[in-house]
């Protein structure tokens, strides 16, 4: 599905959309929401451009495709992700690693408990349902899996290096086992749709990585 990209848009609505967004940002918001729900391949053009009150040549002046809008939903996803679980946890280099890490497992479990265990991870979500079928999507997703492992395996090299993690401690690995577990945690929440699984799941994180801990 593509077309030639448009001069400008409809007068007026380049500035402002329905509910003072940009045209862009009432394109992408409206597609997120309805993706979440319904996925990328059930939700179409025609779903979007209702929920967003944005005329299809205003769309097509922002997105060439919904391929395209599936890449910009994407990397607003991960924006997100970085700036408000992610990146704060790990701001502070004076914070001992393992401390910064179990910050993070706290994050991930208010941000279930604030969607009411509702939606699963929407990158989750993408990666199960575009993987194996879209090969531009499963790069994309594959480099944002790898910037979350990476991001926990530096933490626990570095709590290697200040003495405070044992050194049998396989960082890469014990990273991949982390994230690999919340997101089958993510999972089983929004599947029973209660909090308390994520909660016991995240203890469970908890005590594996103190089992690697050295006590004084």
């Amino acid at each position: 599905m593509t077309t030639t990209r448009t001069a400008s848009p409809t007068t007026g609505a380049a500035a402002k959309s329905r509910g003072g967004k940009t045209t862009r940002e009432a394109i992408v918001t409206a597609a997120m929401r309805l993706m979440h729900v319904h996925g990328y391949n059930g939700t179409s053009l025609d779903d979007v451009l209702r929920e967003s009150g944005v005329g299809k040549g205003n769309f097509y002046y922002y997105f060439r495709s919904k391929e395209a809008l599936g890449y910009a939903i994407l990397d607003q996803l991960v924006d997100g992700f970085v700036e408000r679980t992610l990146a704060p946890c790990f701001a502070d280099a004076t914070e001992s690693p393992l401390s910064q890490m179990r910050c993070f497992l706290d994050r991930i479990v208010q941000m279930q408990r604030d969607l009411q265990c509702r939606g699963g991870c929407a990158m989750g979500n993408l990666a199960s349902e575009l993987s194996d079928v879209h090969e531009g999507f499963r790069k994309r997703l594959a480099s944002v899996f790898t910037t979350w492992h990476r991001r926990l395996a530096e933490a626990l090299a570095e709590a290697k290096r200040r003495g405070t993690v044992v050194v049998a401690c396989d960082s890469e690995a014990s990273a991949r086992f982390l994230v690999a577990s919340l997101e089958g945690a993510i999972l089983l929440t929004k599947l029973t749709k209660d909090i308390g699984v994520m909660e016991q799941c995240v203890g469970e994180l908890k005590r594996y990585l103190a089992a690697y801990e050295v006590t004084a």
